[in-house]
């Protein structure tokens, strides 16, 4: 059984996976399909589902998804990359502050495993965007390699199982 704080951190945390899904959503549906979002878009919905689970093994009731039409479109690839690279930062200070606060081992597992990849792949992908100047160019795996079944680095090595709340 968890404790309320402990409930709204990890709905919190489903909200911003939504939040974050939806803008990068709203990049691609505007400038097409560019780097790092049609990477980035992945890794939020597979953020998500694992944040679903794990409400789902606490019962906790999902939230609404409703960002979809509530965000407005950036003026340029650039000025999507600097919002990508802040809301990277929000999303690494929001699990630091939860991680404070929690100790029920599957919640801090998840938490940590959501914040570095925000810290070592989300943040960075968007920081070389802004370098760039919102030109697209190099950077991670195509989309479609990705779907063809290549591995992926936002997942896990472990075992090659995957488990409930696994990335």
């Amino acid at each position: 059984m968890l404790d309320d704080n402990t409930k709204k951190m990890i709905l919190d945390a489903l909200i911003d996976e939504y939040k974050s899904r939806a803008f990068y959503r709203l990049v691609i549906n505007t400038f097409g399909e560019v780097r790092p979002f049609i990477n980035i878009v992945e890794a939020e919905e597979t953020h998500a589902r694992a944040l679903e689970n794990l409400c789902g093994h606490f019962s906790i009731p999902l939230p609404k998804d409703d960002w979809e039409g509530k965000l407005e479109p950036p003026s340029s690839v650039l000025e999507a990359c600097q919002a990508g690279i802040q809301g990277e930062q929000d999303n690494i200070a929001m699990y630091d502050r939860f991680l404070r606060q929690t100790k029920v081992p599957e919640v801090l597992t998840l938490f940590q495993r959501l914040q570095a990849a925000s810290r070592q792949h989300h943040l960075p992908a968007f920081e070389r965007c802004a370098a760039r100047g919102g030109k697209t160019g190099g950077g991670a795996m195509p989309l479609g390699r990705l779907r063809a079944g290549c591995p992926s680095r936002h997942r896990s090595q472990d075992n090659g199982k995957p488990g409930p709340y696994h990335l």
